[in-house]
């Protein structure tokens, strides 16, 4: 079921922000422009099942996501949604179903993952540590090169030759984000990456993984318990429960999104209400 959800506004409220209406569209409009054309991947899921012993995850997913698109995947602890993200990243192996991605060839570099941890080698400083991400191209001539402009992006520059250990949690995450994207991905997935950073830094990751989404066009797919990340971030918030997609939520608001927005709090409380009446149904 997919559902798009718009908060209630008063007709005072809405009769005022009809007089902002043409400033809002240009505004939206020039967005639009900035937005580079997506080199991301559509991804198609079907009779998606996946078992740990008698314990069956994953019963039967159905998902179609269009190249580019930005989708937070939610659910209560257990619920499947980091494994759905490793099968989709071919970290797992499928018990029964299908994934695809349209009809490109996928190569390894096409499909990356930031994960939680860092991961980073103690022993490498930064720089070696963001050309682990080229893999089999890592020994090419140019391979510092697109490792700098990768730590261009996350403005890590100035780092270049630091270790991990003299680096902030915050730091850490962004290198882990320059690794994943040093390749060029098409596909990048998330997996609770910001959930270890304290508030002010988790905002400014956000921040930072919005820009880079919007900047080279990829396909993004974030699991995270965090509702408020979801809303803020993705195009569309997928609700696993039992197993199964229980809820398909568009998103359907302008970026950049302000914080503490009505539209965003409507939004962050209907999906929350649909979590607690599933949590209380169990």
């Amino acid at each position: 079921m997919q559902t798009v959800l718009r908060t209630p506004h008063s007709e005072t409220e809405l009769a005022s922000r009809a007089s902002f209406a043409p400033a809002a569209r240009l505004v939206r409009e020039e967005r639009q422009e900035r937005q580079v054309q997506t080199s991301g991947l559509p991804l198609s899921v079907r009779g998606l099942r996946k078992s740990f012993g008698d314990n069956e995850v994953l019963r039967g997913i159905d998902l179609h996501i269009p190249a580019g698109q930005f989708v937070a995947i939610v659910g209560k602890s257990g619920c499947g949604k980091s494994t759905l993200l490793r099968l989709i990243a071919g970290l797992e192996k499928i018990d029964a179903g299908s994934i695809s991605f349209g009809d490109a060839k996928v190569q390894p570099e096409d499909v990356r993952v930031m994960f939680q941890e860092p991961r980073l080698l103690p022993w490498a400083r930064v720089l070696s540590n963001v050309e682990v991400g080229l893999g089999r191209d890592r020994s090419s001539s140019d391979a510092p090169a697109r490792a700098e402009k990768a730590l261009a992006e996350v403005g890590l520059t100035d780092k270049r030759d630091q270790w991990p250990s003299v680096l902030s949690g915050g730091q850490k995450q962004r290198v882990a984000l320059a690794r994943a994207l040093v390749s060029r991905p098409r596909v990048l997935a998330f997996d609770e990456p910001l959930g270890a950073l304290d508030a002010l830094t988790r905002i400014s990751m956000q921040r930072l993984l919005q820009r880079v989404w919007r900047d080279q066009g990829f396909t993004a797919i974030l699991v995270t318990h965090d509702v408020a990340e979801a809303v803020a971030l993705a195009d569309r918030v997928l609700v696993i429960d039992e197993g199964r997609i229980a809820h398909d939520v568009t998103v359907n608001l302008a970026r950049p999104r302000e914080r503490g927005s009505a539209e965003l709090a409507g939004l962050e409380g209907s999906i929350l209400s649909y979590l607690l009446s599933a949590e209380d149904r169990t």
